[in-house]
């Protein structure tokens, strides 16, 4: 991904090491999910989280290495969200109507807070819509590589413009109605429900890489299959089956790996939100 030399994005919130919390309302929603799939698969137990738990403590600000084991993270988390800025207000301006309003990105070290919960590694990225933050340690980044088989850039590129995308949701009133219908239905319906709310978010994701393909020419050779790599990599079966469990279709909240890279893909194929509206796909 050619990615250097490109703006960088101004949105970035910057925190160090912190001591533990209380979680001030639990992982909200999308990120819950996530937290358990990454906690299950690593065999942490991240139940406290997502029940509010947690120890007391306080957030600290500062301006430390956030990864010291590569020192152009945050140079290149900031130039993807810079992207994502540029690509989203052209397509809001062209699809929508309306302008775009960019959400901040919360680069952190270790553990810290959000108004949707304790954010630590057991978390991977989330996407708060209480603040319009999102949350993101970039060790996972080495999790993903290392441990799910998904490294390169625009895997990485991939992560960050997925969680964007759930902003890009909370933008168009989508993830609000969703998840005020999630609270009335059953188990059952809600993981339903998630698994096309996290499927819109891959198409998404697919949009604005064609929009920065089209716009900036930063792909290369190679990256389009990073960013399907990584998708396979958090498809339900995928993780299911690899922490050896049984693979249960009716507990899937994010999606199997082929659903994820179908509809990646067909965002990037398109470019246009109404082809994403996995909400009346009558097949995901």
């Amino acid at each position: 991904m050619q990615w250097k030399g490109r703006r960088s994005s101004r949105n970035i919130e910057r925190r160090g090491r912190s001591g533990g919390g209380r979680a001030v309302g639990g992982i909200g929603g999308i990120g819950a999910i996530l937290v358990l799939l990454i906690g299950w698969y690593f065999g942490v137990d991240v139940s406290p989280l997502v029940n509010g738990g947690g120890q007391g403590g306080t957030q600290q600000i500062d301006t430390s290495a956030i990864d010291a084991d590569d020192p152009e993270m945050e140079q290149f988390v900031a130039a993807v969200l810079g992207l994502t800025e540029d690509v989203w207000a052209q397509t809001f301006d062209q699809q929508v109507g309306q302008p775009y309003q960019p959400p901040v990105l919360v680069l952190f070290d270790g553990i810290t807070q959000s108004a949707c919960g304790t954010a630590d590694a057991a978390t991977g990225p989330f996407y708060c819509p209480t603040e319009d933050r999102i949350f993101l340690d970039t060790a996972f980044f080495r999790t993903l590589a290392q441990r799910l088989g998904a490294g390169g850039d625009f895997a990485q590129a991939y992560v960050i413009a997925h969680e964007v995308a759930h902003h890009v949701q909370n933008e168009l009133g989508i993830l609000g109605q969703v998840n005020r219908l999630r609270a009335q239905v059953s188990q059952a319906d809600s993981n339903a429900l998630s698994v096309r709310t996290e499927l819109q978010a891959d198409c998404y994701a697919g949009i604005w890489a064609r929009g920065a393909q089209a716009a900036f020419g930063v792909l290369e050779r190679g990256d389009l299959q990073e960013a399907m790599n990584a998708a396979a990599a958090i498809g339900d079966d995928t993780l299911q089956g690899n922490a050896g469990g049984v693979v249960r279709p009716d507990s899937f909240t994010h999606g199997t790996s082929a659903q994820r890279q179908r509809w990646l893909a067909r965002g990037f194929e398109s470019g246009l939100l109404t082809d994403c509206d996995t909400f009346s796909a009558p097949q995901l």
